[in-house]
């Protein structure tokens, strides 16, 4: 059974980017969005196994919206997605609950080893 992931960032290409990594893995993506408030309202249709979160979007930034996926869902699995020098954000996420984070740009190799980590 295919695991299901959200994928949550602001760019578009990004999105594209890493939903073709992970289908080409074997998992399937339940939904995309483009704001951290998408992204709560998502999570509550879809249910997904996995969150990958964008740590600045506009609305509501990754930070917020993992809050408010954590209220929901307890048990939810979130990875961060940040660019260099966000070292603090990456900090609270993690203390916010997140169970990893990536760094931007994109290694596949490095994307696929965190899902795997967190929901195998």
């Amino acid at each position: 059974m295919a695991k299901n992931i959200l994928i949550c960032d602001d760019a578009a290409f990004m999105r594209m980017m890493i939903k073709d990594i992970l289908t080409k893995n074997g998992y399937n993506v339940a939904g995309e969005a483009e704001n951290g408030l998408k992204a709560v309202e998502k999570y509550k249709e879809v249910s997904p196994d996995l969150v990958l979160m964008d740590i600045t979007m506009p609305e509501m930034d990754g930070i917020q919206a993992l809050k408010e996926i954590k209220s929901l869902d307890g048990g939810a699995k979130v990875i961060m997605c940040s660019a260099m020098g966000q070292q603090a954000m990456v900090i609270e996420s993690i203390q916010a609950g997140a169970k990893d984070f990536i760094v931007k740009p994109f290694q596949a190799e490095r994307v696929i080893e965190a899902v795997k980590k967190v929901i195998g």
